[in-house]
């Protein structure tokens, strides 16, 4: 389980005396434990499956990139690149992006499924279909770009 390589990665971080990869990855196992913990008080089984694990990536990935992006635009490039090495870590953990081109074929394939012109559902079809192996931001302009083409 991917939740196990995470905890094994960090135990050879710690015997590599790697600081800053121990303190990426005891963020993300964290993070992880507080999924494990909300489960848990909601009666669920407390194990996460590798479907959530990478769910909980995603969102760290995601805070990552915005980080960057906010820390790039009031000029603190040294925050900015400790971001990136942090995302590069992470990165590790999730399943590889899809390129452009195969997001945008899975999107026109939901849109003709589906048969749906509003963007918030087509979002939604297109996420679950996608599942961590795209980039929310790049998903939107897709289907923005799509629908724009099919004058909606």
């Amino acid at each position: 389980m991917l939740s196990q390589k995470i905890n094994q990665d960090l135990k050879e971080a710690f015997k590599g005396k790697d600081d800053f990869r121990v303190g990426v990855l005891r963020l993300v196992i964290s993070a992880l434990r507080n999924k494990e913990i909300e489960k848990k008080g909601k009666g669920e089984e407390e194990e996460l499956s590798d479907e959530e694990t990478i769910e909980i990536l995603g969102r760290e990935a995601k805070k990552r990139k915005e980080a960057i992006e906010i820390y790039n635009k009031g000029g603190r490039n040294d925050l900015a690149e400790k971001e990136k090495k942090e995302l590069e870590i992470i990165k590790k953990y999730l399943p590889e992006q899809l390129s452009e081109v195969a997001v945008e074929k899975i999107v026109k394939a939901v849109i003709e499924k589906a048969d749906i012109k509003e963007f918030g559902r087509l979002m939604g079809e297109a996420m679950k279909e996608l599942k961590g192996k795209a980039d929310g931001k790049l998903v939107g302009e897709i289907i923005k770009r799509l629908l724009a083409q099919n004058g909606k």
